[in-house]
């Protein structure tokens, strides 16, 4: 199974947009894909509640009494969006159980201060230090054109993280997401400049 987990201890910083479209990216392609929520709002379940069963299906945990939540059984890709706040003891444990990280992240100073400190954690990772985790960087809300964008670089370059992409800020998103849809679920001619920034996001999710 491929596990990829989205986390930034920032709230706002937009995990939820890019785990949900990462799971609609997957989902269109016909994977058996799980959304799960370590967050206690589980507002990934909500979202979820929202979607169309005409859309591509995707699965949330399997939760039973007594019992730890569990993907459903035959789930081929996992992506875990988390709540604001993980470290310390949490992170370690949701790190064991993924294969990459993305962390998201916007260009604004209060953002980048708050990445700084768990990026750094994130490095000091054992499953990171050892690549057993590959992490990886995603800009939200941000043109690439911008002095914002080349800050972020900046900021970004001493950690040798890749940059993945640069998400422009644009209400498809949010119109997409109020009705349990993602991108990937609308027309491509509708959403040309947007899946254009999604695809070295989907060339590294697919990567073996």
């Amino acid at each position: 199974m491929k596990r990829i987990l989205v986390a930034n201890p920032k709230g706002g910083s937009g995990k939820s947009t890019l785990a949900t479209n990462l799971a609609g990216y997957f989902a269109r392609c016909g994977h058996r894909v799980m959304l799960g929520d370590t967050d206690r709002q589980q507002s990934a379940r909500d979202w979820l509640g929202l979607r169309s069963r005409l859309l591509p299906p995707i699965a949330t945990w399997e939760i039973a009494d007594g019992r730890p939540a569990r993907p459903p059984a035959g789930t081929s890709h996992a992506v875990l969006d988390t709540p604001a706040g993980l470290h310390g003891k949490n992170l370690e444990r949701v790190l064991k159980a993924v294969d990459r990280v993305i962390v998201p992240v916007q260009p604004s100073l209060f953002d980048i201060l708050a990445t700084k400190s768990f990026l750094e954690k994130l490095l000091e990772e054992k499953v990171v230090r050892k690549h057993h985790t590959f992490v990886a960087v995603v800009g939200m809300r941000v043109d690439a054109r911008t002095r914002a964008a080349a800050e972020l670089e900046r900021f970004l370059a001493q950690y040798e993280l890749p940059v993945l992409a640069y998400l422009r800020d644009t209400q498809r998103y949010v119109q997409a997401a109020a009705h349990g849809m993602t991108l990937f679920d609308l027309t491509p001619s509708r959403i040309a400049q947007d899946l254009e920034q999604w695809q070295p996001i989907i060339a590294w999710a697919d990567a073996d």
